[in-house]
């Protein structure tokens, strides 16, 4: 039997195919908790413009009485208040009536707060739980709460993840007899063979999903050789700077990953759509679980 006939009819006995089946479940296995993370932080952020706009901070008054304080004079407010913080900004409104914002970073990490720009007190934070919760959110799902660092490991995640799609669909073709079945779910079986079912019907259902955000977010934290490829296919015209073809592409490379176009119908497909590798990451070490460790344990000692 040749090659193309093992694939074809039998690719279980391609060693070939054992040896992406390993890739796939130690690299899974490696960044699963990882996917789970950047999964559900992307799922949520999708709705990051309506929840900033719920939980957008209202106007905070205060009792007008004499002269605002000068900004030195509610710097040291500030720091009298929070003596292990920097005061990085102050921001006087308009509206005499309206609390001053100052901001505080400690460690790099900025935190709003509003002060009473005539008595210097401390109204609170300004910014909400809900609010606040979106933004550390985003930091985390781009950043991984690590700056340019978490950004770049961001990618080599990305990458992984391509990959992981790419072996995953290697590995689901179960030869060309019994292809139609792997592509359902029989919900009448036994836990175990259930959990295979989704697991294959998941990943071979959402495949172009799962390969379409690992290679978009490829670009978004590791952007230059994409840029670069794009001034080579389509230099920039450095008199007229015209627009190009190869930047309306790259554009909607971003808009496909975060899901800004078509709508609420597409945020929220993203949105569910999003939950599918964290259940893949599920179903795949139930079944590590199964087939490696549960036997290993329940194996008598000597």
């Amino acid at each position: 039997m040749t090659l193309r006939e093992q694939w074809v009819h039998q690719p279980q006995t391609l060693w070939l195919r054992r040896m992406i089946f390993q890739i796939h479940l130690w690299s899974g296995l490696a960044i699963g908790l990882y996917i789970v993370a950047i999964s559900i932080s992307g799922s949520i952020l999708i709705y990051r413009s309506e929840l900033r706009q719920a939980y957008e901070p209202q106007p905070h008054f205060v009792s007008v009485s004499g002269q605002r304080l000068t900004e030195e004079e509610l710097t040291a407010h500030a720091t009298e208040a929070y003596p292990d913080d920097q005061v990085a900004r102050i921001i006087f409104r308009e509206d005499p009536s309206r609390a001053a914002t100052v901001t505080l970073t400690r460690d790099g990490a900025p935190t709003q707060l509003l002060f009473d720009p005539y008595t210097g007190a401390d109204l609170g934070l300004r910014l909400p739980v809900p609010y606040r919760l979106t933004t550390w959110l985003l930091d985390l799902h781009d950043n991984l709460l690590y700056g340019e660092t978490g950004r770049r490991v961001n990618g080599l995640g990305a990458i992984i993840l391509t990959l992981l799609a790419g072996s995953g669909a290697v590995i689901w073709w179960p030869g060309v007899l019994t292809w139609k079945r792997s592509l359902l779910v029989d919900w009448r079986a036994h836990w175990k063979r259930l959990n295979w079912n989704l697991h294959s019907a998941l990943g071979v259902w959402f495949f172009l999903f799962v390969l379409m955000w690992g290679i978009t977010g490829i670009y978004l934290t590791i952007p230059e050789p994409f840029n670069f490829i794009a001034d080579t296919i389509e230099p920039i015209d450095e008199e007229t700077f015209e627009p190009r073809t190869v930047d309306t592409i790259l554009y909607w490379i971003a808009s496909v990953h975060f899901g800004r176009f078509g709508g609420t119908a597409t945020k929220l497909s993203w949105f569910v759509i999003g939950l599918v590798p964290p259940a893949l990451f599920l179903t795949g070490t139930l079944m590590w679980w199964n087939r490696i460790i549960r036997p290993r344990l329940s194996k008598p000692s000597v």
